[in-house]
């Protein structure tokens, strides 16, 4: 039965520099890459391709030797032009120069009158080989979900509140019959159900509103509202033993497209946000685009940070860098490499803090749009409890304990205080707002790492 789950506990972070509802002339990367540090849990990376091999969009260029049935694929066709490593060999990028029209790799295609009764081996046997399998990601964990596993649900989170997130309707503009055959597919995976979390303050859209044999749940609230974590502890918690896989909007698309289609389909909107962007909005490029195109002449000044994804929990990259493989947006914000002698004693109302002690005025107007640096205005200290993270994570989880128990590498009080049912997105929030400047999410991933492999 559906639910609405109003959420109290959280913080929106209001930047200046939303991406308006325009798609912008095309922009065309020259060079596109595949990054193995965009898949948590990759442990075993293998290129079955080399420099100066030439490919098509679903050719398979990496996968994991831990996991060898997952296929990694080419977004675009063109020649593999750098397999890139860093110290040790490791494996970081797989550049490809793109052709100027891409060529597909053939899969069978289907009718949506030939979805329902297709077997799930079927289905799966052509995911695993055309590149659409790693959308899938499993709870708990936060990795590529492992195909010989049966998920108890599948969830699907259609809104996002993150800073400066991009419109998912506006991101599957007329992609309604992907969308549903995505679903059709998804649920042949799971003796469970299938949900969709929809945003209960605005209108749904008729993208995810036609959907049929899923189960939607409305959510309200401030950030963390949006995150799919946030809707599996709500509806359907993850215990240890448990087993819940998750997929964004565009991946299910992505996955309705192969089989109606019949090819790997790496096209993607992405938004160009920040402050420092002239015109923020929209535009049409593939998965793991050069973003070196896409921000010439669109920015106010060039000592900018470029975050492929959004400030919570995107990543740093240069102006010739690669946009992340679940990245749909780009966020430019100004550098704050510098020193603020006794920066948050002053009242003011040009800084934005959870804390009423700092950034003192900031409270009085809680939609003012704010131009945030990245300067983090103090280094790492002592832990302070001051039972803060409580206030902005609306789970049945204990923030700061559990972060204590993972530094202390207490296996059993990581369990019983919640870490399979938080990834770095669920406590990210808690690394905004941390008087201490501990890196929260680098810490929650290494007592994910000290569980998942004891």
């Amino acid at each position: 039965m559906s639910q609405h789950i109003k959420l109290k506990k959280g913080f929106d972070i209001h930047l200046a520099g939303k991406a308006e509802k325009i798609l912008a002339n095309p922009v065309q990367s020259e060079t596109f890459a595949l990054k193995p540090t965009d898949f948590l849990g990759f442990q075993r990376p293998k290129v079955p391709v080399k420099e100066g091999d030439v490919v098509k969009a679903g050719t398979p260029i990496l996968f994991d030797k831990k996991l060898e049935s997952v296929m990694y694929c080419a977004p675009v066709s063109g020649e593999v032009i750098e397999v890139k490593r860093g110290d040790k060999r490791k494996l970081l990028e797989i550049k490809i120069l793109a052709d100027k029209t891409i060529e597909y790799e053939k899969f069978k295609e289907y009718s949506s009158s030939e979805l329902p009764s297709m077997s799930r081996e079927v289905a799966q046997e052509v995911m695993l080989k055309s590149g659409v399998w790693p959308q899938i990601i499993q709870r708990p964990f936060g990795i590529t979900a492992d195909p010989a596993d049966t998920p108890k649900s599948i969830f699907v989170s259609t809104f996002d509140t993150h800073p400066l997130a991009p419109s998912y309707d506006f991101l599957l503009k007329n992609q309604a019959n992907f969308f549903a055959a995505g679903v059709e597919i998804l649920k042949k995976f799971t003796s469970g159900k299938v949900h969709l979390g929809i945003d209960a303050n605005a209108e749904v859209s008729p993208i995810f509103s036609g959907v049929k044999g899923v189960q939607t749940n409305k959510f309200s609230g401030p950030h963390p509202a949006g995150n799919v974590g946030v809707h599996i502890h709500h509806i359907d918690p993850v215990n240890k033993g448990d087993i819940v896989w998750t997929v964004s909007p565009y991946g299910v698309a992505q996955i309705g497209k192969l089989f109606l289609k019949g090819v790997y389909d790496a096209s993607k909107i992405i938004a160009l946000t920040g402050s420092e962007v002239e015109k923020p909005q929209y535009y049409q490029t593939y998965t793991g685009a050069c973003i070196d195109k896409i921000v010439e002449g669109k920015l106010k000044q060039e000592h900018v940070r470029f975050i492929s994804g959004n400030v919570l929990t995107g990543e740093k990259i240069s102006r010739e860098g690669y946009m992340g493989f679940y990245h749909h947006q780009l966020t430019v914000i100004p550098e704050g490499d510098y020193y603020e002698f006794l920066g948050w004693i002053k009242p003011t109302t040009k800084k934005l803090s959870f804390h009423r002690a700092f950034g003192l005025l900031s409270f009085l107007n809680p939609k003012k749009e704010y131009v945030l640096d990245s300067n983090t205005r103090g280094e790492e200290r002592a832990f302070v409890q001051t039972g803060i993270f409580e206030k902005v994570t609306p789970m049945d989880v204990l923030p700061e304990y559990l972060l204590k128990a993972i530094m202390a590498e207490d296996y059993d009080e990581m369990e019983s205080l919640g870490i399979f049912e938080v990834i770095e997105e669920d406590l990210a929030l808690c690394e905004f707002i941390d008087v201490s400047k501990h890196d929260i999410q680098g810490i929650l991933r290494s007592g994910i790492n000290l569980i998942r492999f004891s």
